[in-house]
């Protein structure tokens, strides 16, 4: 056992993103006790990838945390919380569960007269549910056990991936200011670093919302509104009819998760569109995020902005917010892009010449949605869907002539 500074406990570990970036930035600093996760493919994944950490099994049954832990680490289940998902609530039957972290770090008061620094990763969504209820909830029963607090929206792109993930990481601690972690960096957007020459969608949706991201795709995601996971899609400008809208791969998303490709494949886990696979990528959080915390964990900076006070009532929360025994405060300003890494494009990241093109009828039902609503009016984009549909009913043949789009 080594003496490192920061043992963790990693709740709700889906496949271990939250570890393996605080293990990239704190490096021998960091020692992983024990995981839990309940999904066996997930568990695969750790087993694999981990090898030797105890994987515990049910949040629900884990009578106290691994002794020595100083950080816990909970992405606790977001289906109930998400605009994905079912938005149940932070009382749903899943997000529910992250009332056992609470549990779980208030039997370890009890037991030891400490307690572990806390790091919680959930969708934004959680700040606006139920009129800030579920925001509530949590900011309750965490002053509850006596700790200061501080959360902050990111954007996953700040780490260099094309993705637009936008997450809330909160800090908790009675031993260091989370202000100092969440808030001693801020970068300003980075729409500088992206280019036009590829754009990211959702091809599940079409009338109330794209998704639309220019040189990135939009959020990863464990389900979609056609109830299974599916992965995004990008349009190529300018490509041959037929390859103008395409599918990343697993592997793909992978990368776009901070991962390294094949990350998830493990004991044959099948990487068809609705398989586990693609259902753990979209639910994992960014390995480059839990970079950046881990960082800041381990050299906590000032924080670059000021505080204003701000009262709960009964609406959304802010996007950023800190607070102690009551007071809560919000920063003067605050991005969503703590750094600025070194950006890989879309284009760099997914051969689109490789890459398996959107099919016919999958394209059919986007281009159907599509026309219901007035989305998708980015020039050319329309026709550009036309010209795949027309490709693909003639059986791959490149369209020549361009359809008048309604």
């Amino acid at each position: 056992m080594s003496d490192a500074p920061w043992k963790v406990a990693a709740l709700f570990a889906g496949i271990g993103g939250v570890e393996l970036g605080l293990g990239r930035a704190l490096g021998r600093e960091l020692e992983t006790l024990a995981f839990c996760e309940w999904w066996e493919p997930a568990r695969a994944v750790l087993r694999a990838r981990f090898g030797g950490i105890p994987i515990e099994p049910d949040v629900r049954e884990l009578p106290r945390l691994p002794k020595g832990t100083t950080l816990v680490t909970a992405g606790f289940p977001c289906t109930d919380l998400s605009q994905a998902g079912r938005t149940a609530g932070i009382e749903g039957e899943n997000s529910g569960l992250v009332s056992h972290v609470f549990r779980l770090l208030g039997e370890a008061r009890t037991r030891t007269g400490g307690l572990p620094t806390l790091m919680i990763e959930n969708v934004p969504n959680m700040l606006t549910l139920d009129r800030g209820k579920a925001m509530n909830y949590l900011i309750r029963a965490i002053e509850a056990l006596g700790y200061a607090w501080a959360y902050r929206v990111v954007d996953s792109r700040f780490t260099g991936v094309p993705q637009r993930r936008r997450r809330v990481i909160l800090i908790a601690s009675v031993d260091l200011d989370p202000r100092r972690v969440l808030f001693a960096d801020d970068a300003g957007d980075r729409s500088a670093d992206v280019r036009a020459d590829r754009f990211g969608f959702y091809w599940t949706e079409g009338r109330s919302g794209l998704g639309w991201a220019q040189d990135a795709v939009p959020t990863l995601k464990g389900g979609s509104t056609i109830g299974i996971p599916s992965p995004p899609a990008i349009w190529v400008p300018g490509a041959e009819p037929g390859r103008m809208l395409v599918k990343p791969s697993i592997e793909d998303a992978e990368a776009m998760q901070g991962f390294d490709r094949g990350w998830t494949d493990v004991d044959g886990t099948p990487a068809r569109r609705s398989g586990p696979r693609w259902r753990m990528v979209g639910n994992a959080v960014t390995v480059g995020v839990a970079r950046w915390v881990g960082a800041r964990l381990g050299a906590p900076g000032d924080a670059v902005t000021d505080f204003v006070a701000w009262t709960p009532g009964g609406g959304a929360w802010p996007t950023a917010a800190a607070g102690r025994r009551g007071r809560v405060t919000v920063p003067r300003a605050i991005g969503e892009f703590p750094v600025h890494e070194e950006y890989r494009h879309l284009a760099d990241l997914v051969d689109a010449a490789g890459a398996e093109a959107l099919s016919l009828r999958a394209t059919t039902g986007f281009w159907s949605r599509l026309q219901q609503g007035n989305l998708g009016r980015h020039p050319g984009f329309r026709d550009d869907v036309r010209r795949h549909i027309r490709a693909h009913e003639r059986g791959g043949a490149a369209a020549t002539h361009l359809l008048t789009v309604p």
